[in-house]
């Protein structure tokens, strides 16, 4: 039997208008489409309607179906001759676990393809009028997982040298662990009037931001009971959103004052 593909696909981070042509291509044409649960349920609309539709959604503190599993998914389907989208949200290669994935498809001599997507980290920034760079503020951004792995085998984050040497700074997954941020952040040099920006659903028509200082930005998100899935973006950009905001938001109008 012939063996089919893996193609993973870049979702965009949120809405669906804001998939490449390719990756929209690649769902019109699976047999099967392994998804996410921050992918758009439109975008699954454009799937033929014989594809099989895999959910393996996974929240912060449970995955519907292990990634271990999902690797295995992914190779099953392909090896019977099936084209198997594996459509996640935002950016494959940007805490998207598609380098794992990637690599049990070549263990198992499965073809392949990488389908770029817009990051959450700049698709909810630019949404939220902040360009994470800026002549007159920011040369230097970095992407950062504010989610911490429990198996200790990452070295962690080292702050010492993170904290002043990136202009802007784009934390993911990093709601829950927002003290720890502020705290290593601070103690490692950064100023607490630093503004900071938290984008929950960006993009999308219930998008909500929240901005603040890097002093006051843990209380504002109790007060506001802000949660996640968000981006925390710190740096002096967040300051050019008070100018550049154009998206409709849901958010109250206090939530998006500037108090820094």
């Amino acid at each position: 039997m012939k063996i089919g593909k893996v193609i993973l696909v870049g979702a965009g981070p949120g809405d669906p208008e804001l998939i490449t042509i390719k990756g929209m291509k690649a769902i019109m044409k699976a047999d099967v489409i392994v998804y996410d649960r921050l992918v758009s349920k439109e975008l699954l609309g454009y799937a033929d309607r014989n594809s099989k539709l895999i959910y393996c959604g996974k929240l912060p503190d449970r995955h519907i179906i292990p990634q271990e599993k999902i690797n295995e998914i992914l190779v099953e389907y392909a090896l019977k001759g099936k084209i198997v989208v594996r459509l996640k949200g935002g950016d494959p290669s940007i805490f998207g676990r598609v380098g794992e994935e990637a690599e049990y498809c070549v263990e198992y001599g499965v073809p392949f393809e990488m389908v770029p997507g817009i990051t959450s980290g700049i698709g909810a920034a630019t949404y939220a009028g902040i360009p994470l760079t800026h002549r007159d503020f920011s040369s230097s951004c970095a992407f950062i997982t504010g989610h911490k792995r429990t198996d200790k085998i990452n070295k962690g984050i080292e702050w010492e040298k993170l904290s002043t040497s990136v202009d802007t700074l784009v934390f993911y997954m990093g709601v829950g662990n927002l003290g720890m941020i502020q705290e290593n952040l601070i103690r490692h040099g950064r100023s607490v009037h630093t503004p900071v920006a938290l984008v929950r659903w960006g993009t999308m028509e219930k998008q909500e931001t929240l901005v603040g200082n890097l002093g006051n930005i843990v209380q504002k998100v109790a007060v506001a009971q802000f949660k996640s899935p968000a981006i925390i973006i710190v740096g002096e950009v967040v300051r050019l959103r008070e100018k550049l905001a154009w998206y409709s938001e849901k958010a109250s109008e206090e939530w998006n004052l500037m108090q820094v």
